[in-house]
C-alpha cells in the first residue's frame, strides 16, 4: 500500500491547484484522475481560450444555500493571486467586458502551468486511474484504485460536477459525499440554454442565429438582472443573457427579458412610444422598426407577427394610442416566457447544487463529519455566474483546502 499525506481525487482546475499547493508545501501528494486527457474542461472553456478569472469577483457572484459560504476562500486566494501566477509563467492574456480575463493563445497555457506547478511540488500522478472504493478507519483513508491500494490521512474530493459527460464528468464526488453522510443539495444544469415547447416556439424558429443585447432575469425571487447578449436557437434561447438567467430559473416559472434597454420599464417605454407617434406618417411596421434600431429586421417582423400584436399590422402610426402601445411596451420591456426545460448537462457549463455547505467548514473546506475529508470546486454547492467566476472558486477552494492541511503539519 502506497502512503501519502494527501490524496486529491480529480485533476481538474480545483484539484490541480490543491495538489500543487500541498506538494510545494512539502506534503507527499497523490493526484488521481480517470481521464486520459488532463483538465479537459479547462481546455474547452472560453471557446478554447479559458476565461480563467474575473477581476471583479465577490461572494455576490455566486449562488448557494449559504450565500456567504464562498467568502472566506475567495478572500484567501484572490484574482490578483492567480493573475500573478499567470504572469510568472509569461502567459499572455487580455480583459474582455465585465472584468473577464482570457488567454491570448489557448487554454493549454493554463493546463501546462498547473501541471508544471504540480511537478514543482513533486506530486505523484495517477492517471488514467479510477477509484473503486474509499474507506476510513478513523485516522486514515484507504483507497482501492486501478493503480493499487493508496493510503493517506487526508483526501480532497475535486471530481467536479455533472456537466459535459462526454469529456468524463461523473457523479463520483456526490456518491462519496453521500457515503460519508453528507447532505446533498439537489443538482441541476446551470449556465445552460433554455428550451421551449415546439408549438410555442414555432414562430421564432426562423430567428435561429439572431442575437441582440438584453436584460435578463431568472424566476428566483433573489435573481439579479444581467446585461448580456441573447441568442435565438432552433429549440429556444441561449447566449450569455439566458445562460446567466438559467442559474436562477425554477422549472415551471417564467424568465423575464427586457429588450428595451437599461433602466427602461414598460411605463417609460409606453410614454416614449406615444411621444414618437406625434407627427409620424409611416406605417406601424416601419415606425416600430425605427424605435428599436438595435433589433435585427427579422426580429422586428417576428415580433409584430405575434398574435397579440397583429392588430398593429397595416395601421397608421397616428392611429396608435395607449390601447395598442401599452401591450407592445409591456411585452418589450417585460417579455415573460416559461421554458419547457434546458439543453441538459451535455450543454451546461456548470452544475447548480452539490455537497451541502452546511456540512463543510467555510475556512478550510473540511468536512464537519469526517476529519481529513475535503470537498472543493464544482462538487460543492457553490455556483458562480458566467465570466470566470467558477474558475476563481476552483483556484480559491483548492488553495484553501491545501493550506488548511499544511497548517496541520
Amino acid at each position: 500500500m502506497q502512503q501519502f499525506d494527501v490524496i486529491v481525487i480529480g485533476a481538474g482546475a480545483a484539484g490541480l491547484m490543491c495538489a500543487a499547493q500541498a506538494g510545494q508545501g512539502g506534503l507527499r501528494v497523490a493526484l488521481l484522475d480517470h481521464s486520459e486527457k488532463l483538465a479537459e474542461k479547462i481546455r474547452i472553456s472560453g471557446g478554447g481560450r479559458c476565461n480563467f478569472t474575473n477581476v471583479k469577483v465577490s461572494e455576490d457572484n455566486f449562488i448557494s444555500e449559504n450565500p456567504r459560504f464562498a467568502r472566506s476562500a475567495l478572500a484567501r486566494y484572490t484574482p490578483a493571486n492567480f493573475i500573478a501566477l499567470v504572469k510568472q509563467y509569461n502567459i499572455p492574456f487580455h480583459e474582455k467586458h465585465k472584468g473577464q480575463l482570457f488567454c491570448d493563445r489557448k487554454s493549454d497555457d493554463i493546463i501546462d502551468m498547473l501541471a508544471a506547478e504540480c511537478n514543482a511540488g513533486k506530486v505523484k500522478w495517477f492517471r488514467p486511474h479510477s477509484v473503486n472504493a474509499v474507506e476510513h478507519d478513523g485516522s486514515q483513508f484507504k483507497l482501492s484504485t486501478t493503480a493499487g491500494a493508496l493510503q493517506a490521512r487526508n483526501v480532497v474530493v475535486a471530481s467536479g460536477g455533472l456537466p459535459v459527460p462526454k469529456i468524463g464528468a461523473t457523479d463520483f464526488g456526490l456518491k462519496l459525499a453521500k457515503q460519508f453522510g453528507h447532505a446533498l443539495v439537489d443538482q441541476r444544469p446551470a449556465l445552460v440554454p433554455l428550451t421551449f415547447d415546439s408549438a410555442q416556439w414555432e414562430p421564432f424558429v426562423e430567428l435561429a442565429g439572431v442575437a441582440l443585447p438584453v436584460y435578463s432575469r431568472g424566476s428566483d425571487p433573489h435573481a439579479p438582472w444581467f446585461d448580456e447578449d441573447l441568442l435565438f436557437t432552433h429549440r429556444g434561447l441561449s447566449g450569455p443573457a439566458v445562460l446567466q438567467a438559467s442559474t436562477y430559473w425554477n422549472p415551471g416559472k417564467p424568465i423575464t427579458l427586457n429588450l428595451a434597454g437599461k433602466d427602461t420599464d414598460a411605463a417609460a417605454l409606453q410614454t416614449d412610444l406615444l411621444k414618437a407617434t406625434l407627427g409620424a406618417k409611416a406605417n406601424a411596421e416601419n415606425w416600430f422598426a425605427a424605435q428599436v434600431p438595435h433589433w435585427p429586421k427579422r426580429l422586428v417582423q417576428a415580433w409584430l407577427n405575434k398574435p397579440e400584436l397583429q392588430s398593429l399590422a397595416g395601421r397608421k402610426v397616428a392611429e396608435l394610442g395607449k390601447k395598442q402601445l401599452g401591450p407592445l411596451a409591456q411585452r418589450i420591456a417585460a417579455w415573460q416566457l416559461v421554458p419547457s426545460g434546458t439543453e441538459g448537462y451535455k450543454k451546461a457549463e456548470v452544475m447548480r447544487g452539490g455537497v451541502s455547505t452546511a456540512d463543510l467548514q467555510p475556512k478550510t473546506l473540511e468536512s464537519r463529519k469526517i476529519p481529513g475529508l475535503y470537498f472543493i470546486g464544482e462538487v460543492v454547492d457553490v455556483t458562480g455566474w458566467l465570466g470566470g467566476y467558477n474558475f476563481q472558486w476552483a483556484w480559491a477552494s483548492g488553495y484553501t483546502a491545501a493550506h488548511a492541511i499544511l497548517d496541520q503539519k
